[in-house]
Formats: C-alpha cells, structure tokens, sequence
C-alpha cells in the first residue's frame, strides 16, 4: 500500500526503484527479480500501477519516500520496472474491485480496505492478475521494455511470490500524460549491488 505522495515520486523516479518500510523488513528482503509490484493507493482508495522486479533487494538510508514518522526511511529497496501505469483520474475503483479479491475473503465486503492496511502484503496470483487486467481495461498505459542483458544467476533463490504494495499521502496532482520509464541496462544494474557489498 501507498500514499498518493509517495506514488508521484516513485512516478517521478520513472518507476526504477521501490522503497519497504522498516516493518515490513522480512518479507522485503525476500523481494527478487520476476516477482511482481501491484500498487494500492491507500488515500485514493484505488490501483494505480503494476511493476516488475529487476534486482535483488539491498538496503539504502538516502531519504527518498516521505513518512510520519521521521525517522522512516523505506531503507529496503529493490529496482523495478513499470508494467501498466494508470491516471491519478482513471484509478480502478478498490470499492468495486477490493471486495472480490480472494486475499480479502477473511474480511466482511464492507471492511476489505483492513487486508491492506500496512504496507507490504503477498497477494494470490489470481487475485494480481485480475487486478492488472482490471488496470490494462482501465486505460493503463502498459510500457513496453527495451531488450536487456541477462543477469548472471544470483547468489540466492529468488522468491516467486507476488507482492503488492500500496503508499498513503497527501494529494498531489499528476502529469497527465508525461509518464516516461527510465530505461537502464540490469547488467549495470546488478554491478552497482555488487560493488556496494565489498
């Protein structure tokens, strides 16, 4: 889950990198390349975007998401690619779609919003793919990536989970139009992991 504030900066950023609050450490962590991004706008009460994982995750103390609590910093990160990116104004309604999401069913239709509370969560496939068909049907502008290098095979299993994040904010309003996804090459990517380990 985010922020609509937080969701403009990822915007901004070009869609190249996700920050995880401190809380949700373990499951971050587990974060790798081909697990999947769904993000829920907590204060708009909407999806907005899809992404792709392209790194595994490491750790960054730069100040880039802002956070009541000061101190916050989303200090676990992983790189991404943006797959199918909607509008501040063409978000898909969490109120029509939240309540038959499988991940939801413990919860009563009307309090489904409370499985999203916090901000990292491990949806059901089927659920995920429901939901970004739901964006592309929405008028989500789907990126199409420039060919890249493969990455050597990482030193750890990668997870095949999907993961759904979500930010909350204040509103701010958005470029209608001017998205652009910084393209970059994973090889380089992955060289500046491993410089940053040694």
């Amino acid at each position: 889950m985010t922020t609509q504030e937080n969701l403009e900066i990822t915007r901004a950023r070009g869609f190249s990198m996700q920050g995880v609050d401190t809380k949700n450490r373990k499951k971050a962590v587990r974060m790798g390349p081909e697990d999947r991004v769904l993000y829920y706008v907590s204060d708009k009460k909407g999806f907005a975007a899809t992404a792709t994982v392209t790194s595994e995750s490491f750790e960054d103390d730069e100040r880039v998401w802002k956070h009541y609590r000061e101190q916050e910093k989303f200090p676990h990160r992983v790189e991404i690619d943006a797959d199918v990116v909607l509008e501040q104004d063409n978000y898909v309604d969490g109120y029509q779609v939240g309540p038959t999401l499988e991940y939801v069913k413990k919860w009563s239709p009307d309090r489904w919003p409370l499985a999203f509370f916090g901000m990292l969560h491990i949806i059901p496939q089927r659920d995920f793919n429901f939901v970004e068909g739901e964006l592309k049907r929405a008028g989500g502008i789907e990126i199409e990536r420039e060919p890249v290098e493969e990455l050597p095979e990482p030193d750890v299993e990668s997870t095949t989970e999907l993961v759904a994040v979500s930010h909350d904010s204040a509103e701010i309003e958005s470029s209608p139009r001017q998205f652009s996804v910084a393209r970059k090459s994973r090889k380089s990517s992955h060289r500046r992991r491993t410089q940053k380990r040694r």
